[in-house]
């Protein structure tokens, strides 16, 4: 199939199911995006592994949680609780001389992702006792891979990081899907249009802002990372998620990778398709 109609037939099929209202919503801010939707283990289960899950859409607003409800719901549906996650993304103009709205702010983006981890574990006590936050397992897809890798390397930020934590955070891993891993390699790719470097800021600001923000600047973690990847995404190139994996062993730190074939960008988060059974394995051998 040509790799254009391929992405736009995927992308069309993982946008076609219903938006799945959560079992609850809970703030971690007093902003509208800083809200956490969680869903209950569907199988009546008292007690379940909790999946904290990242959207994706280039850190971009037209693109929320919604989306990625039906995979938080296929989740649920295997006996998982979720959270998922929103945060403050890019404005809904173009920078100038741009086409696509903004990606991402800088540094509220990341702002927001810390505290809704930090938040989660007593958000989840409240409103979602069946989550079990003694096995959390991480898991993004696209620039919520991305956030998500980050998140579980925070204890290894710069020192003087607003955002480090002063030990590794209690997760069972990570599971991050099609994600924008290697800022380096997706820039040169031109992944996104340009996403990377307007999320940092510009080009003035990225040499700065990537030390604190690229996933392959922040290894070793120490932490049980998978990545997930499409061999035919035309999105996020398997280039980039092969670019971490070898940042990753160049610092001495094994990250598994599974290569899908025949897959492009979107079939990981869409729960028509045996991608997303694939995916909720690779959770399920860190979460049980």
């Amino acid at each position: 199939m040509d790799p254009a109609a391929r992405d736009a037939a995927e992308e069309a099929s993982a946008f076609s199911h219903p938006v799945v209202a959560p079992d609850a919503t809970a703030a971690y801010g007093d902003h509208p995006d800083q809200v956490v939707d969680f869903h209950a283990p569907r199988d009546g289960r008292d007690r379940a592994p909790l999946v904290v899950a990242l959207h994706g859409g280039a850190w971009r607003a037209p693109y929320d949680r919604a989306h990625l409800s039906p995979f938080a719901d296929f989740l649920a549906r295997r006996g998982f609780a979720v959270a998922s996650v929103e945060y403050r993304r890019g404005g809904g103009l173009p920078r100038q001389g741009g086409t696509a709205p903004v990606a991402g702010r800088w540094p509220e983006t990341f702002d927001d992702v810390a505290a809704a981890l930090d938040a989660v574990p007593e958000l989840a006590a409240a409103h979602l006792p069946q989550a079990d936050t003694g096995r959390i397992v991480l898991t993004g897809h696209s620039a919520g891979g991305q956030l998500a890798l980050w998140a579980a390397a925070r204890h290894v930020l710069p020192a003087g990081s607003p955002w480090r934590l002063p030990a590794p955070p209690p997760l069972r891993g990570v599971v991050a899907l099609a994600p924008i891993a290697h800022f380096a390699r997706a820039v040169e790719l031109g992944v996104c249009g340009g996403a990377v470097t307007e999320l940092l800021g510009g080009p003035e600001a990225y040499e700065e802002r990537a030390a604190s923000a690229d996933p392959a600047l922040l290894l070793p973690t120490g932490i049980a990372t998978t990545v997930v990847q499409g061999r035919e995404d035309v999105v996020v190139p398997y280039a980039v998620a092969d670019a971490y994996a070898e940042a990753a062993a160049k610092a001495g730190e094994t990250v598994g990778l599974t290569l899908l074939e025949e897959t492009g960008h979107f079939p990981p988060i869409d729960p028509a398709t045996d991608a997303c059974a694939v995916v909720a394995e690779e959770i399920a051998q860190l979460a049980w």
